[in-house]
């Protein structure tokens, strides 16, 4: 069941991976970031994929991690889990960083909200589009976390570190045409030309050669220190979720029946 909430479609050159969970938003889950992997690797060993397109079903693109998904995280790591994250944290930064070192470019296309984790996904892609009004954000500072699955390090990367203390600290979302002015996402499109947009800024892409595109990825990724970023993260996280902030706003969430 697991595998049906991410699926795989491909259809060369296009390797097309969607969160598949819409009754929940696209909430991830412990068992969809290992879906997430399966997808990615079987679209590097496909003859013909050249691009890898990820989009979310249904209103949004992700709205985070489902915090409901807990006890799968027990499951996998332990009971004891949340006393010590970091083996937590690093295996969910594990999937992030093997998305964004893939042999294969990868386009992010947001519609809804992009939260969260969500945020954090999108932000291991080469690139992202943005349907006109999607809320982008990473809100875990009003849970009393930190974005702990790369989302810290890249989007200090991406969009400098200025821009991510106002987005970090404050918690708060913002609409995508701001995202694209921070450089966030690269492009805005009307919804229902998303996926089209994304094929176009894939063929532009595809008029490159291969080992020259994976090459270039590889360059640009060593400029910056990501090893170290994961780890500070991962670091302050493990402190962080045991700490009462989180655990009072962790259970106003489930109350509420939300996600992050």
């Amino acid at each position: 069941m697991t595998a049906d909430l991410v699926t795989l479609t491909l259809r060369a050159p296009f390797a097309e991976i969607v969160l598949n969970r819409p009754d929940r938003r696209n909430a991830i889950t412990w068992g969809m970031l290992q879906g997430l992997e399966a997808a990615l690797a079987r679209a590097e060993t496909t003859s013909g994929i050249r691009i890898l397109l990820l989009r979310g079903m249904g209103p949004c693109f992700c709205s985070g991690i489902d915090l409901f998904g807990f006890p799968e995280i027990a499951a996998a790591f332990g009971e004891g889990w949340r006393d010590d994250l970091r083996p937590v944290s690093a295996a969910m930064q594990a999937v992030l960083t093997r998305m964004q070192h893939s042999v294969l470019p990868s386009i992010a296309l947001l519609h809804g909200y992009a939260l969260g984790l969500g945020l954090e996904l999108a932000l291991a892609c080469d690139l992202r589009i943005a349907a006109e009004g999607t809320q982008i954000g990473l809100p875990e500072a009003r849970l009393g976390l930190i974005p702990d699955v790369g989302g810290t390090t890249r989007l200090a990367q991406i969009a400098g570190p200025a821009r991510a203390r106002e987005l970090i600290l404050t918690g708060r979302s913002i609409d995508a045409v701001l995202a694209e002015h921070w450089g966030i996402v690269n492009a805005v499109a009307p919804v229902d030309e998303l996926l089209a947009q994304g094929e176009v800024l894939a063929a532009d892409i595809m008029l490159s050669a291969p080992l020259a595109v994976s090459r270039a990825k590889d360059v640009i990724n060593s400029l910056f220190d990501l090893d170290a970023g994961l780890h500070a993260e991962a670091e302050a996280q493990a402190g962080l979720i045991r700490t009462a902030d989180f655990e009072a706003a962790a259970q106003a969430k489930l109350t509420r029946g939300t996600v992050t």
